[in-house]
């Protein structure tokens, strides 16, 4: 199972804010259990001070690592020497890497070819290759959305960031990966679908575009039908997605 997955979560510092440290730990939970937790940055710096409290409430542990040289990030060579000491320790299943910064992008595809499964976090500013070298990745402005006081402000924050991928590409491409999945009568099963646009868009997230789950998403979109078939196991039913011709 996906959530048995033991993780590897390693957090660039300088890139990411303090703000978001429960949204990443909640939204890993989804996706396996955090066994190495480490964050990179020069904690002699003051603007990293803010840090100190979270990294004892989530046993974070910190690396230090001091900037030698004027215009070189030696935190991200910490981080990527690290994570391949990680790799070859056979001690995981995954990896999530937290950063806005596109020189983690060689060391996911690396570690993705290892048969690692990775999951990145960043902010919108994210460069794309960062984003597609990942198996998935999210947005930490969305996941902050998701601890919205009320449902309306929810709803509202997680509409304003919905410009993760464009939304007309999303839909050619459920359109395509449905007719490639699709039994004779043009039914293709949900989760399947979902399995797949992830893969073709590893950005991609319902909550990207207010929704919690991948059903009410589509239901939002013209051009589709959704059918729920009943199973023989109580409480259980599937989904399934076709092409609308109207």
């Amino acid at each position: 199972m996906e959530n048995d997955k033991m993780i590897a979560v390693l957090i660039d510092a300088d890139n990411v804010s303090d703000k978001y440290i429960k949204s990443i730990f909640d939204e890993i939970s989804n996706h396996g259990t955090p066994t190495y937790k480490r964050i990179y940055g020069d904690w002699t710096k003051p603007q990293l001070g803010s840090w100190k409290s979270v990294l004892l409430k989530y046993s974070i542990t910190p690396i230090q690592q001091y900037s030698y040289t004027t215009g070189k990030n030696s935190t991200d060579s910490a981080l990527i020497i690290d994570a391949m000491d990680i790799l070859y320790s056979n001690h995981v299943d995954g990896f999530c890497i937290v950063s806005s910064d596109s020189d983690f992008t060689r060391l996911a595809a690396r570690l993705r070819e290892a048969g690692m499964y990775v999951v990145g976090m960043g902010e919108k500013k994210t460069p794309a290759p960062f984003i597609a070298a990942c198996e998935q990745f999210k947005y930490l402005e969305v996941l902050a959305g998701e601890e919205a006081s009320t449902p309306v402000e929810k709803y509202k924050k997680q509409e304003i960031s919905k410009d993760g991928d464009d939304k007309e590409e999303l839909i050619k491409s459920l359109k395509t990966i449905i007719t490639e999945s699709s039994d004779e009568d043009g039914w293709a099963y949900l989760s399947e679908v979902g399995k797949r646009l992830n893969k073709r868009h590893p950005d991609f997230d319902t909550r990207n575009y207010g929704h919690s789950k991948l059903t009410p998403f589509i239901l939002s979109l013209k051009g589709f039908e959704i059918q729920a078939r009943k199973t023989n196991k109580p409480h259980v039913t599937n989904y399934y997605v076709r092409n609308s011709s109207k």
